[in-house]
């Protein structure tokens, strides 16, 4: 009996949720439970995370949009994906039974798929039935342009290619046997082949090779690696010595004895997006999902300052900014500006308490305190601004731009000294974020469906992610230990990737309604630090206050001395410091000035003394310099002197020859 109550107990409770659910959900209420708004019901995108928005008892026989392709894995495609050359759907079917193929493609007949025209007649069939290279493609008298192999393929005596590793078989393979050609000498026989350590004989001639910790040079000469010039081998630090190396990590890091990876000490990170749904947040390992401000809806681009656990948050399409407590109760966001046009990028410098955001419609980027007490335009004449980020502790400020000229530069904090980092094989970065530690700076491209990196001094580029399904419409970016995260909003879903390869990709969230912006909070991620005032190299000991309003075509930095201090001497408080080296701490540098004016004046002491002794008059040749002294009566005149000369010290044989 008693089993039979909790059944029937269970069964009212499931019953009376669903009509409480009912009751209090304005759109689609979910089968397990959520709400979605009715406007994105049956739009080929789960919304629900059960997906049941898109069950077929809900939306009956599944339709693409008017302007979208129906693959035949039932995704849906923008129409003018449909015969570009590029599998867009992932199984081909965008490119399968083409009509007509665009401008810059050719049509096989025989499948109906589109090969690129610069493909055509160069030696190599595209199409299945070799279309592409026949008789009837390329005009009369054309040859096919001169085809290599490749690095892992032999070539025939008649232009085949055919796999290295049918070479020396003792089966023919090419037309003319070549391939069994010359299979039983050893090169290596005679002066090592020519090789300054290892020599590796092959079936077809020989390769020169190197021990380990050593790399192959002009094909025969090995030389010794700095493994550390390898950027990938350390995740964050890489100590040379002796042809061998050992990684660390920075502080606030812990090496992990397991996988080399340097972890953040103290609570696991969150991750805050922004989407349609609203703000929510998320720990890294995925777990933990919560809502933040569930009523600022529109995927906008976010920034944090972890001190406090504070967010930042970008309406789409009006450019205002708001401001979000993490620990608040409730989470009601504070709107900060109004109506700054479209809002592409945030960035936080958490040591000078400054807010840089990306304006589209004015083409700059502008900059106001975190208190908003003063803003003002701090960059101009830019293309189409998306993405900012900003490195407080070298003074540095990153931003991307898309447009007819798409780029990524570097700047002081004050807007002065510019420099283009990336400048070519970029199409539309859309957001960046920065590797601190390793001074890396990572973008995402959505024209190029890839994400990428580059050195704070434009060196060391290198494409991490590329194309996976993942990166078709990327929105948001963040970079945090070992991984990269970005949120796309195709797939609408939150991913992450190893930072170096683009390996152990995982989606850490599915089913986000049009996720938008994402920011990670750590402490470790905002490092507290002296601050460099403006682009000048200077390293301010106490605090360091931006003028936004200084008269001037940027923005000034004072070293402000902590109350109760004289403040007389301002080069006492700035340190002067060459970019980006490590700045000096405060103690240290502190205590440096405070032993240097302690020597200086010691220094004065001594030297004062001394000429005090040395041009002390006798008393016995000089009584009224004496009585002026005693006196100190001003009314006293001495008689009138020469100017006035240290005399020689008398000795006591000097003044006995006078006595006689």
């Amino acid at each position: 009996m008693g089993y039979l109550s909790r059944i029937l107990l269970l069964t009212q409770l499931l019953t009376l949720h669903h009509i409480w659910g009912e009751q209090t959900c304005p759109g689609f209420l979910c089968k397990d439970g959520g709400c979605v708004a009715q406007s994105v019901l049956c739009d080929n995108t789960p919304d629900c995370r059960d997906g049941s928005d898109e069950l077929e008892d809900t939306c009956g026989l599944r339709h693409c949009k008017k302007d979208e392709f129906a693959c035949s894995s039932s995704r849906c495609v923008s129409l003018r994906f449909r015969c570009d050359g590029t599998d867009d759907c992932g199984d081909g079917s965008d490119e399968a039974s083409c009509q007509n193929c665009t401008a810059d493609f050719f049509l096989c007949e025989r499948t109906g798929s589109c090969v690129a025209r610069a493909k055509l007649c160069d030696g190599r069939p595209d199409c299945p039935d070799g279309q592409d290279e026949g008789s009837g493609t390329c005009p009369s008298g054309q040859h096919p342009a001169p085809h290599t192999c490749s690095i892992s393929e032999f070539s025939c005596g008649d232009g085949q290619c055919m796999p290295h590793s049918w070479r020396c078989d003792h089966s023919p393979d090419c037309a003319d046997a070549r391939d069994e050609d010359d299979c039983d000498q050893d090169e290596c026989l005679v002066n090592n082949g020519g090789c300054s350590h290892l020599c590796v004989d092959q079936p077809m001639g020989f390769l020169c090779d190197c021990p380990a910790g050593m790399r192959l040079v002009h094909d025969s000469q090995c030389e010794e690696i700095d493994m550390c010039l390898d950027s990938d081998v350390c995740n964050q630090l890489c100590v040379h010595v002796n042809g061998t190396f050992s990684c660390d990590c920075h502080e606030g890091y812990l090496m992990s004895p397991r996988t080399g990876e340097c972890k953040a000490k103290g609570d696991v990170a969150q991750l805050v997006l922004s989407s349609s749904e609203g703000v929510r947040r998320v720990n890294t390992a995925g777990m933990e999902y919560r809502e933040m401000a569930a009523h600022l809806l529109g995927p906008g681009p976010m920034a944090a300052l972890t001190a406090n656990r504070t967010v930042y948050w970008a309406r789409p399409g009006q450019g205002s900014i708001y401001r979000i407590s993490m620990d608040g109760k409730p989470l009601e966001p504070v709107l900060l500006l109004k109506g700054h046009g479209a809002v592409l990028g945030l960035a936080v410098d958490w040591i000078h308490e400054l807010l840089y955001w990306t304006n589209a419609d004015t083409h700059s980027i502008d900059v106001a305190r975190l208190d908003v007490s003063a803003q003002r335009l701090l960059i101009g004449g830019l293309a189409m601004p998306t993405g900012v980020a900003v490195e407080p502790l070298l003074g540095f400020l990153f931003w991307a731009e898309g447009g007819s000229s798409p780029r990524i530069e570097r700047a002081g904090l004050d807007g002065e000294g510019r420099l283009p980092l990336i400048t070519s094989a970029i199409w539309n970065p859309v957001a960046i974020s920065l590797d601190m530690p390793r001074q890396l700076l990572y973008w995402v491209d959505s024209g190029m469906r890839t994400i990428s990196r580059v050195g704070f001094d434009g060196q060391h580029r290198k494409t991490v992610v590329e194309s996976n399904g993942y990166l078709d419409r990327p929105f948001g970016l963040a970079v945090f230990e070992g991984h990269v995260y970005w949120s796309e909003q195709d797939t609408h879903s939150i991913c992450s990737a190893d930072k170096h390869n683009g390996s152990l990709f995982r989606v850490i969230l599915p089913n986000i309604a049009s996720p938008g912006g994402l920011v990670l909070i750590h402490p470790v991620l905002q490092p507290k630090g002296p601050a460099v005032c403006g682009n000048n190299g200077g390293v301010c000991l106490y605090e360091c206050v931006p003028d936004l309003f200084s008269g001037t075509s940027s923005p000034s930095f004072t070293c402000i001395p902590p109350k109760g201090s004289s403040g007389d001497d301002d080069d006492d408080d700035v340190v002067s410091h060459t970019l980006p080296g490590p700045a000096l701490s405060d103690t240290t540098s502190a205590g440096l000035l405070s032993l240097i004016v302690v020597l200086i004046v010691l220094l004065a002491g001594v030297v004062l003394w001394w000429w005090r002794e040395e041009c002390r008059p006798s008393r016995t040749l000089d009584l009224q310099d004496f009585s002026l002294k005693e006196s100190q009566d001003p009314l006293i005149q001495a008689p009138a002197r020469g100017m006035e000369v240290c005399p020689v010290k008398d000795t006591l044989l000097k003044l006995d020859l006078d006595h006689y």
